[in-house]
């Protein structure tokens, strides 16, 4: 058997209560694994594209005041227009 189906058999057979903490935790894994990726492609600048277009939208009057104020100083602080 492989550990795959050995954690599969051991998952089966947890309880209910068992079953939603190992599901919480396992989603907490995921969400950690995704902001350390987000973080690395922001860094290395692959994200700047998306920050420049909402920028630009922003200059465009096509964002909302309240979605503009609240990441405006977070977008103007984390994009790198020098690369």
């Amino acid at each position: 058997m492989s550990k795959v189906e050995e954690i599969e058999a051991a998952i089966e057979s947890l309880s209910e209560e068992e079953y939603v903490r190992l599901r919480k935790w396992f989603s907490e894994k995921d969400w950690e694994k995704w902001d350390r990726q987000i973080e690395a492609d922001s860094e290395a600048g692959k994200l700047d594209f998306l920050f420049r277009e909402a920028l630009d939208e922003k200059a465009k009057v096509k964002l909302r005041d309240g979605l503009t104020n609240k990441f405006s100083g977070w977008l103007t602080a984390t994009v790198n227009f020098e690369r």
